[in-house]
């Protein structure tokens, strides 16, 4: 009949296995194919359009929510920490939960939803985080606080997002595309000065000089880097002077480290951080618990001070003395994981 819907026929791939992110429908069918899903875990690695939440026991040891608490997931991204908060308050309390992805937070707020947390227990908010405290404004003060910094899996792998060097498509590295410029425009408006800086500030890139120059270069040559594997080309290019033997190896690390700076720049991450900190102890409630996963050297020492300093001033009644990292058994399983960096505070 006229009316009914035309078969469409799922997307082929070449070989025995996908490759791409769009061939990948049983990954992108976790509910549906969930043999599939373990087996890619089960190989140590993170299933396409998902994200494998990182020290969760570890978090939730630390929290310590007790049902009837308010809490506040600042980072939701793939919900996968919320669900495991919203478990602890077994249905008394309320969990209030953020992310600035507008695409993102909407498969989110849904899967959580048809896990039965609906609105009764869990407000899922498009805010970033640095204004939390308009969120506790609005909706008091908060028991307990997790804000894992990292990047969800599902951005880095979507290659219409331009997150990862690996993947071609469009080069723009923003966790909310409907706000600010693309990377691609960042690139265009700098010069080479205020790259190298970028590249060595927010990732310790060594070969910044080398890069920044030929990025500039290109683009004076009338040259557009606006995709992925545009602006890994010209990383390719720039490093060419390195020994053969070292050079693949070394294009790669180098890659991932101008990938990392553009998309903090691009997003103001350390500027948006610094604020969130500052606000932090104003918007928990007194015995209130803090978590913050981090995810490089930058953010990890922005916390580690402003927890130092504030429990200096008695702000904080307790901090964590020592890094928490994962378990080299999570580290085995989710690749992801190895960088991951967990530190606590108690509001006074």
């Amino acid at each position: 009949m006229e009316d009914q819907k035309q078969h469409k026929r799922r997307v082929r791939y070449k070989g025995t296995h996908p490759r791409k992110y769009s061939e990948k429908y049983k990954e992108l069918n976790p509910e549906k194919y969930q043999d599939t899903i373990e087996k890619v875990i089960r190989k140590g690695s993170t299933p396409a359009g998902m994200h494998l939440s990182i020290c969760v026991q570890e978090i939730l040891d630390f929290l310590q929510i007790q049902p009837g608490q308010k809490g506040l997931d600042a980072t939701l991204g793939y919900g996968g920490h919320s669900q495991k908060m919203l478990q602890c308050l077994n249905g008394q309390g309320h969990l209030y939960a953020l992310d600035v992805d507008p695409i993102e937070i909407v498969k989110t707020k849904k899967r959580l939803n048809d896990l039965g947390y609906g609105e009764d227990i869990l407000t899922v908010i498009q805010q970033n985080f640095a204004d939390v405290d308009k969120v506790s404004g609005e909706h008091g003060l908060f028991d307990f606080l997790l804000a894992d910094l990292g990047v969800s899996s599902m951005q880095i792998d979507n290659p219409e997002r331009g997150f990862s060097y690996k993947n071609e498509g469009p080069l723009d590295l923003r966790l909310n595309p409907h706000s600010g410029i693309s990377a691609a425009e960042r690139l265009k408006e700098c010069t080479q000065e205020e790259l190298q800086g970028m590249f060595i500030d927010n990732s310790d890139e060594p070969y910044a000089k080398e890069i920044s120059r030929a990025i500039v270069s290109e683009i004076r040559k009338g040259n557009r880097i606006e995709t992925t594997t545009g602006l890994t080309d010209v990383i390719a290019g720039a490093l060419s002077f390195l020994p053969e033997k070292e050079r693949k190896d070394e294009i790669k690390k180098s890659c991932a480290r101008v990938f990392q700076a553009l998309r903090i720049d691009v997003n103001s991450e350390f500027e948006v951080l610094d604020a969130f900190l500052q606000k932090l102890p104003s918007v928990m409630a007194p015995g209130g618990r803090i978590a913050v996963l981090t995810f490089h050297s930058g953010e990890d020492r922005l916390v580690k001070k402003s927890f130092k300093e504030l429990k200096k001033e008695g702000i904080y009644s307790d901090i964590a003395t020592e890094v928490i990292r994962p378990s080299a058994q999570e580290c085995a399983m989710n690749s992801r994981a190895r960088s991951a960096k967990l530190r606590w505070a108690v509001r006074a």
